[in-house]
C-alpha cells in the first residue's frame, strides 16, 4: 500500500491487491465454471476520520473472463447491451488534449500534484512518453533487469518488453492523450521507494497494437482508466505493476457499434419516410 496525507486533513491510499479464487457460484459471470483464476486490482482510497468516502477501483476483469474461458467478447456486448437499452451511448469523456485547439501537446508536465522530487520527475518522463512519444526515454529510467507486471497477468523482464507494452497500448490508440490524475509515494521497506500513479488516456481506436481483443480499428472514442505502482532503487525503476482493463475498452467499442448501428437504422427510417 501506498499512502499519502495526515489525521488531520485524510489519507489518500493506494492498494495493489493480487487476488486468486475459483469460480464455483452463478454470478454475473453466468454458471460456475470450476475454474480458477489469478487478477490484479488497484484500489485508490480516500479516507476522512477511519471512513473511505471516494474509491477509484481498476480491476483486470479481462484476466479473469479468458481464464474462466469465457467469450470476452460476448461478455462485453451483454454490458454494452444493458447500457446502450439505458440510454447510456458512450462514455462520458472529455476532449482529447492531444490537439485542443490545433496546438500540440504541451512541451512540459504539470508536476503541481507532485509532493517531492521523485514524484515530478515520474510525472515529467511520463509526459515525454506517452504524450511526446519519446518512447526512447524509457531506457533512462527503467533498470535493465526491470520486471514489468501488466494486464492478463503478463510478466515480462527488460526494458524492450516494457516499450513493447506502452507503444503497444498507443498503437491501439495512436491519437491518446495521457493524463496523470493523481501520485504518491513512500519509502520501501525493500530498499529504494515506491510512487503510485493514477492516470487517464483517451482517444480513438484507430490502430493495431496490444488490445488485440478489440479487433480491426473501429474509431470508438476510447478511455484508459489505470493505476501504476513503480519501484525506484537507485534512481531507476526496477518493478512496474500496471492495471487496466482490457475488457472495459470492448465494451466501449460495443457500445460505440450500437450507437451507430441505431444511427443508420434511424436515418433509414427517416428517409423511408
Amino acid at each position: 500500500m501506498l499512502w499519502s496525507g495526515n489525521d488531520v486533513e485524510g489519507f489518500y491510499t493506494s492498494h495493489l491487491v493480487t487476488g486468486s479464487g475459483r469460480h464455483t457460484q452463478y454470478g454475473h459471470f453466468g454458471p460456475p465454471t470450476g475454474r480458477t483464476f489469478v487478477a490484479r486490482t488497484i484500489a485508490d482510497c480516500m479516507i476522512h476520520r477511519n471512513k473511505i468516502y471516494r474509491e477509484w477501483v481498476v480491476a483486470d476483469t479481462m484476466a479473469i473472463i479468458k481464464q474462466l474461458g469465457l467469450d470476452p467478447h460476448a461478455f462485453a456486448g451483454k454490458l454494452a447491451r444493458s447500457s446502450f437499452d439505458k440510454g447510456l451511448f458512450s462514455l462520458d469523456i472529455g476532449e482529447n488534449r492531444r490537439l485542443l485547439g490545433q496546438y500540440p501537446p504541451e512541451a512540459e508536465a504539470d508536476v503541481s500534484i507532485a509532493h517531492n522530487d521523485i514524484e515530478a520527475h515520474t510525472l515529467r518522463w511520463l509526459h515525454e512518453v506517452f504524450n511526446g512519444r519519446m518512447f526512447g526515454r524509457i531506457k533512462d529510467v527503467y533498470a535493465p533487469t526491470c520486471q514489468y507486471h501488466g494486464p492478463l497477468m503478463k510478466e515480462l523482464y527488460g526494458v524492450a518488453a516494457v516499450t513493447h507494452q506502452h507503444l503497444g497500448l498507443i498503437g491501439s490508440i495512436p491519437d491518446a492523450a495521457y493524463s496523470a490524475q493523481h501520485i504518491c509515494s513512500n519509502p520501501c521497506e525493500e530498499g529504494g521507494v515506491k510512487v503510485a500513479v493514477r492516470w487517464l488516456m483517451e482517444g480513438h481506436h484507430l490502430g493495431y497494437g496490444i488490445l488485440q481483443d478489440l479487433g480491426e480499428p473501429t474509431g470508438a472514442r476510447l478511455q484508459v482508466m489505470g493505476m501504476t505502482h513503480y519501484h525506484y532503487k537507485d534512481g531507476k525503476i526496477v518493478d512496474e505493476w500496471n492495471v487496466y482493463d482490457e475488457l472495459s475498452l470492448l465494451v466501449q467499442v460495443k457500445l460505440a457499434e450500437m450507437a451507430r448501428q441505431s444511427g443508420s437504422a434511424n436515418a433509414e427510417a427517416h428517409g423511408a419516410s
